[in-house]
């Protein structure tokens, strides 16, 4: 991946993947694995991305796909990721894993569903229900009562 690439069609989305990376780790090693992960895949398909939708919804999507892909391999125990790089312009970012109720949070999302975290990131970012949709791959109908049904959740388990 060349440094340009990385500079201008990554990091100005650092923020969707690190939100993403981390409602689907537990810890800064699983976070620096996944995150590494999610840009090579994103630098991998940038040649398919067919401008129907944003890059950004193309980052969702791939970072989406990615931390499920990973999770499943993970529970799986059938590949395990090493990696000791995390780039320096995200180190300020990871230290998030510090603030404590940001952590709260984040571990109350980690005990919903796998595509549920998902959709409540999305919607925390103020995607659309249509653009959630697009994303996650589901109709639009559906989305405003998933997100209802994940706040109670969120409420019950932060009680």
């Amino acid at each position: 991946m060349s440094s340009d690439f990385y500079t201008t069609q990554i990091l100005p989305y650092a923020a969707i993947i690190i939100k993403m990376c981390r409602a689907y780790t537990n810890s800064q090693e699983d976070f620096e694995d996944y995150y590494q992960e999610v840009c090579l895949q994103i630098w991998r398909s940038s040649e398919n991305f067919n401008q129907q939708s944003e890059w950004s919804t193309w980052i969702y999507r791939i970072s989406l796909n990615v931390c499920l892909t990973l999770l499943k391999k993970k529970k799986n125990n059938k590949q395990h990721f090493a990696s000791d790089y995390l780039p320096p312009e995200l180190v300020e970012d990871s230290h998030a894993f510090e603030d404590e109720s940001l952590n709260q949070l984040y571990d109350a999302i980690r005990q919903l569903s796998e595509i549920d975290r998902g959709v409540i990131l999305l919607y925390l970012e103020e995607k659309s229900y249509q653009e959630i949709a697009e994303i996650i791959g589901t109709n639009p109908n559906n989305i405003g009562v998933r997100i209802k049904r994940i706040k109670e959740r969120l409420k019950k388990i932060l009680s």
